[in-house]
């Protein structure tokens, strides 16, 4: 655990010596929201104001942009020669990926919270109690979570930053298909399918209704059950990889 807090730290400080990433998976899920907002969602019928609709997509379309950069860091380090450094200090691959993990939720944890800081300021307005705000944080915590740590398997599966870096399309990809930006019955019939059961559209669901104080419905449980199922998978794979690739 305390090598797990050091490696964080030092994932953290060198997250600051690039701000320009830093400042690009902060603000990039803002432009896209106001460009939705501003310039599309006079043309998008939700049932509410789009402003209201749009936002839980945008925080997950913040959360797996900003986790997307933990993949680099992974593959850097895997390649920069610092992983034999660390296991001459007899670090194991657990504190050094969960590091890594850690200070992308910490990223993630900022970023959002200005995201919705932003949404306030445009009209966003959520009607959610005290327990409601609780289960957001939930939700959006273990979906973050999951996320790195996939990304961190991503890291270890590429051979270079560049190629790491892809990881970041299928995050930004991923919430498009699904119902973060307009209602699932207005696509073509054979993407139904897919938009209602992949993991980013119950976690958004999860969210609006938790925000809103909607009918959650299942969605709240098929979130978790999502986050949980690719949390145990990426962490377990991520450290036969890393296993795999030091030996």
């Amino acid at each position: 655990m305390s090598d797990a807090i050091v490696l964080t730290g030092r994932t953290i400080r060198l997250t600051r010596r690039n701000l320009d990433a830093v400042l690009t998976a902060m603000l990039l899920p803002i432009m896209l929201m106001l460009v939705f907002v501003y310039f599309f969602g006079g043309a998008i019928h939700t049932g509410t104001e789009y402003v209201t609709y749009v936002v839980p997509g945008v925080m997950l379309l913040c959360a797996g942009f900003g986790s997307a950069n933990t993949a680099v860091t992974v593959t850097n380090d895997m390649t920069g020669g610092i992983i034999d450094r660390f296991r001459s200090l007899d670090i194991g691959g657990t504190a050094i990926l969960a590091g890594h993990v850690a200070a992308s939720v910490l990223r993630n944890t900022v970023a959002t919270t200005i995201v919705f800081g932003v949404a306030f300021l445009i009209g966003f307005r959520p009607v959610a109690g005290p327990l409601d705000w609780l289960a957001v944080a939930g939700i959006l915590l273990m979906f973050i979570l999951a996320i790195s740590w996939l990304s961190a398997c991503f890291g270890l599966i590429a051979r270079s930053p560049e190629a790491a870096g892809g990881f970041t399309f299928l995050m930004m990809f991923l919430p498009y298909p699904s119902s973060a930006f307009v209602p699932i019955d207005t696509m073509p019939g054979w993407l139904h399918g897919f938009a209602e059961h992949q993991p980013v559209t119950p976690v958004i669901e999860a969210l609006r209704g938790l925000l809103l104080d909607r009918p959650v419905g299942d969605s709240a449980w098929q979130a978790l059950v999502w986050c949980g199922g690719i949390l145990v998978v990426a962490a377990g794979l991520s450290g036969a990889l890393f296993h795999r690739r030091t030996v």
